[in-house]
Order: C-alpha cells, then structure tokens, then sequence
C-alpha cells in the first residue's frame, strides 16, 4: 500500500514550455492605451489627437505607427476652436514615406464646413497632397458631390473628384 501511495503521490515533473518570443522587429516599441494628446506648432497648440489604442514599431523597415481602433484629430485656429477634423477607424503611418492610410468610415470635415466620407482616404505629408481611388462623397452647404477617386490639397480646400456625380441646385431667375 505504502508504494502505491508513492506512486500516485509522485507527479510527472512537468517541464515549463518555452516562452515564445517574436523578433524585434514584429514586436511594438510602444503600446499606449486610450491615448489623448494636444499637439503644439510654436508653442500654440494646433492638433487633438484621441486614439483607443496607438502601436509604434521602430524596428521594421519601413518603421510605421498604428492606430488598429481608430482615429480622431482634430485641428485648432489660434483661438482654440475647431476648425477641421478626421476621424477613421483605422490609421496607419509609414515614417520613411511620410505617408498616412486612414481606414473605414473616414469621416473628414474642412475649414469650409464641408463633410468628406470615404472608405479610403491617403495623406502624403511630403506632397501635402491628400487623395483617394474609392468612392468619396462629399456634403457641401448647398449640394452632395459623388463620384469615384478624389484628388486634394492638404487642408481639403481644393479638391478634384475624377469620376463625379452628384446633386446641384439650379437657382431660376
């Protein structure tokens, strides 16, 4: 009885599985949680910037930032109010390009008051230029422009649809 004791009593060492670990370069350098940031241009601050989660990989080639939840930006006049914003749920960074891919329901509004939706939307920061190959709708004042592939300048003021349709009013006289 004494050594079936033992033999049940004795447990079969269970040798520890070797921990993964992914190479540097597949790995964030920063993981930041439920991210709020003022961004400041000569000591005025300028840009907000909220963010459920903001990846940075400094290791890979090319190094790029990642926001896998989503973005919201927002742009300041000098006093503080809101004068553009972007929001998508999706963004990521290419650092070396200096170029921004924005995701999912983007929703962009310019210092015009006009709304731009897109499932895509690409901002080279090298170029200033802001642009897309999917469908863009934009909500002006008095008009709805759609069409297929969308061409701007950074701040959204001056823009081309490549492939427009849309609503116009006529005013009779």
């Amino acid at each position: 009885m004494t050594l079936a004791m033992f033999f049940f009593a004795c447990k079969k060492n269970e040798v520890p599985q070797e921990v993964q670990t992914l190479p540097r370069e597949q790995t964030p350098a920063l993981i930041t949680d439920s991210v709020s940031t003022l961004i400041s241009d000569s000591g005025v601050t300028r840009y907000r910037i909220e963010a459920p989660q903001w990846l940075i990989y400094d290791k890979t080639e090319p190094p790029y930032q990642e926001f896998p939840e989503g973005i919201y930006l927002e742009q300041f006049d000098i006093d503080l109010s809101v004068q553009a914003s972007l929001k998508a749920d999706y963004a990521y960074y290419d650092e070396k390009a200096q170029q921004w891919t924005l995701r999912g329901n983007v929703h962009a509004l310019n210092r015009k008051g006009e709304q731009f939706d897109t499932p895509l939307l690409k901002w080279d920061q090298s170029s200033h230029r802001i642009y897309s190959d999917t469908t863009i709708h934009i909500t002006r004042e008095k008009s709805i422009i759609e069409g297929v592939g969308f061409d701007s300048n950074e701040d959204m003021s001056k823009y081309t649809i490549l492939h427009p349709t849309g609503v116009f009013p006529i005013e009779e006289e």
